[in-house]
């Protein structure tokens, strides 16, 4: 086993799988010194061939660095993970790279700032291929004064974004952007879907979708306005207006295979709004925080 010196300018990987794999070439290649640790350790050879230094636990390699990333499966390996380490860590950066949600930010946070060393989080917007390219995108929170000391080194990896001193907030944005992408392409698939059963040509519909969508994507910045500010004008139809559309399609969707979209509960909401004398307003009324 090589011998491992400690460095607080080494990067220590923790687990090499795709993404883990990746991170590490690509520190390799800025010219970083790079210890790698997976569970089973033949899954790093290629790296260790490549000028990785492989540690013979993970307490060796987390001690060996000052930037710990833990590219792991989820959360529960990173539980794992932590739960192997002890003593004091300070000094050092621990970044959580796997999908998960706010509670499971919040534990790992907890957990290492109780072993002494700073956190973040990070949301990967990214494959493994394209780690290291300008088509990644990873979300980082928790410790700021962390996040600016390995910029630098993070920005390797990818374009890089810190959104907030909360060890939760990277995994809730990361989350909410994959929720965006699933209603998309689920609404997209149950449209298909509904004009098909018609025998309506799916690709002739196709075309008029990508000009619903466009009305979307190019409203985003001005809902989100409205949305900050609480105030929800009508645009281009009211509350009531909305409802009756909504009921069609309910009934329109009703035992389809992939759902209504949750449909019901928006009606229900609108009623809600509506009996509150709120029926001037439009869409972005249902976002408002209930008295």
């Amino acid at each position: 086993m090589t011998e491992i010196k400690s460095s607080a300018d080494q990067v220590a990987v923790i687990g090499t799988g795709a993404v883990g794999g990746a991170v590490v070439r690509r520190l390799l290649a800025g010219g970083h010194d790079v210890v790698v640790w997976n569970r089973t350790a033949s899954r790093s050879a290629g790296l260790v061939d490549a000028g990785a230094v492989p540690a013979g636990s993970v307490r060796e390699a987390v001690s060996s660095a000052g930037l710990i990333l833990l590219t792991l499966t989820d959360h529960t390996a990173v539980r794992q993970v932590l739960a192997e380490l002890d003593g004091d860590l300070s000094g050092r950066t621990i970044v959580a790279m796997s999908t998960g949600t706010g509670d499971d930010a919040r534990r790992a946070a907890q957990r290492v700032e109780a072993l002494g060393a700073s956190y973040l989080d990070a949301g990967i917007q990214a494959s493994p291929e394209t780690i290291g390219t300008a088509a990644a995108s990873i979300l980082y929170s928790g410790s700021r004064t962390a996040f600016e000391r390995h910029q630098a080194t993070l920005g390797l990896l990818s374009t890089t974004r810190f959104v907030g001193d909360a060890p939760e907030a990277a995994a809730i944005w990361d989350l909410a952007l994959f929720g965006l992408w699933y209603d998309a392409q689920l609404g997209l698939l149950r449209a298909l879907d509904t004009v098909r059963e018609a025998g309506i040509d799916v690709g002739e519909f196709a075309g008029t979708a990508v000009e619903q969508l466009a009305h979307v994507v190019d409203g985003a910045s001005a809902t989100a306005s409205e949305v900050a500010r609480a105030d929800y004008p009508a645009g281009p139809a009211t509350l009531p207006e909305h409802l009756t559309v909504i009921r069609h399609l309910i009934g329109l969707r009703a035992g389809q295979g992939l759902g209504d979209g949750g449909l019901p509960a928006v009606a229900a909401r609108i009623e809600a709004l509506i009996a509150e004398g709120r029926d001037h307003e439009g869409l972005t009324a249902t976002t408002a925080l209930s008295a």
